[in-house]
């Protein structure tokens, strides 16, 4: 079980990051949208930084995908 969670965690940061660079954004522009600095953003997608649950949401409302997707529990993209 322990080692389903751990995948899940670090599902997330490499799925925020695939979606930025898919998407030619730099993480400045990101952090902007979450209102928080670039170094920050780039802790959070390093996985040294936890990402918060409203920061997850609107990451999914930006990208257009679901949060599912964001947190590796779906493969599906589309709402």
């Amino acid at each position: 079980m322990y080692d389903k969670i751990v995948l899940v965690i670090k599902m997330y940061y490499k799925r925020i990051r695939e979606l930025r660079e898919d998407n030619d954004i730099l993480q400045k522009d990101v952090a902007k949208l979450l209102n928080t600095t670039q170094q920050h953003y780039s802790r959070i997608e390093k996985g040294t930084t936890e990402i918060t649950a409203d920061r997850i949401i609107a990451l999914a409302k930006f990208y257009n995908v679901t949060s599912d997707y964001i947190l590796g529990l779906s493969d599906e993209k589309e709402r």
